[in-house]
């Protein structure tokens, strides 16, 4: 048999990687990308796997497969795809994929500056900065994201009694500040990272179980974020996101941000109309901004815009071969 062959685009925004799969990937129906993506795990997952895991791919390994938007007013669908799963909206993706469609011909924008995407929670309008071939700057405007619990009470092994938000920006977040149990970012390894957020995140969906009030196929906390004062004079805060079984985020983290934005407004420590730059653990910046108020089921919410950037790193022509024994991927315990 031959191997399965995939053309991909590898790139990175703010640090974390985006492979961007434009050849290769499975046919699927033309319904939504909600429907696709359901379609896309209960049949097609070892695609993400052979693609996100090693020997092909890594422990914060994530991308992006393109397929045509069944909207009409939409420009392209993406189905995000990393080693967590495949997400209903990636921040970070988004800005990395547009940089790669746009530089690469893979998409044509109906209106030079603007582009919209159908992404499986919903649809995402962005616009961008084209310098000759190449796109300097990406402006996501997020789906509605809001507060769904606020001062939430778990003890966590290894730390305590913490209190925690859950915020929802695309992904639902476990949100942690420094408190009593937990100091800060400064006295926290990557190891020590790795090691607490899968305690934080399961104590906190034992106390909680969100669903997406108006998709429940949309439901978990999924991601641990660790919030902390910035370091960038630039920035109002810095982060930690933790995803999946071992992943740190490089970026400032673009469905974290909406969801960190979301929980200061709910808070009062923000205001529709300002600017909010968020720091990544590396020191990269997302330039953010609360554009709008909006609803989501009961909860108040709002409109959040992500700002970043993204580069180009290389062409990969990657194969599949079944007769490999690793053929789709592993990863370490």
């Amino acid at each position: 048999m031959d191997p399965h062959t995939f053309l991909c685009v590898d790139a990175h925004t703010c640090g974390n990687p985006v492979r961007v799969v434009a050849g290769g990937g499975p046919q699927l129906p033309n319904v939504s990308m909600a429907e696709k993506r359901q379609i896309f795990l209960q049949h097609h997952d070892w695609v993400r796997r052979a693609l996100m895991f090693e020997p092909r791919g890594h422990d914060v390994m994530s991308g992006s497969i393109l397929y045509p938007s069944s909207r009409d007013d939409c420009d392209i669908g993406v189905l995000f795809i990393e080693v967590s799963g495949c997400l209903p909206m990636c921040g970070h993706g988004t800005i990395g994929t547009v940089t790669v469609a746009l530089e690469q011909g893979f998409v044509q924008p109906r209106s030079e500056g603007r582009l919209a995407l159908e992404v499986p929670a919903g649809r995402v309008e962005v616009e961008y900065l084209r310098n000759g071939r190449f796109v300097d700057q990406v402006r996501l405007f997020n789906i509605p994201s809001y507060l769904h619990a606020a001062d939430v009470a778990v003890n966590v092994p290894g730390l305590g009694e913490l209190v925690v938000d859950v915020s929802y920006g695309g992904n639902f977040y476990a949100i942690v500040e420094p408190q009593k149990a937990w100091s800060g970012l400064d006295g926290m390894s990557p190891g020590d990272i790795l090691r607490l957020s899968p305690a934080v995140r399961e104590a906190v969906s034992a106390a909680v179980q969100p669903v997406h009030p108006e998709d429940d196929r949309i439901f978990g906390v999924s991601h641990v974020m660790w919030g902390d004062k910035p370091k960038h004079p630039q920035a109002h805060a810095r982060n930690a996101v933790f995803y999946g079984a071992k992943g740190i985020d490089r970026s400032p983290c673009g469905t974290g941000s909406s969801a960190r934005m979301a929980q200061r407004v709910a808070k009062g420590q923000l205001s529709v109309g300002e600017e909010f730059v968020h720091e990544s653990v590396i020191g990269t910046l997302f330039h953010c901004r609360v554009e709008g108020t909006a609803t989501v089921g009961n909860h108040p919410a709002i409109r959040p815009s992500i700002g970043g950037w993204a580069r180009v790193i290389g062409h990969n022509t990657i194969f599949v071969d079944e007769r490999d024994p690793l053929a789709f991927g592993f990863q370490l315990s």
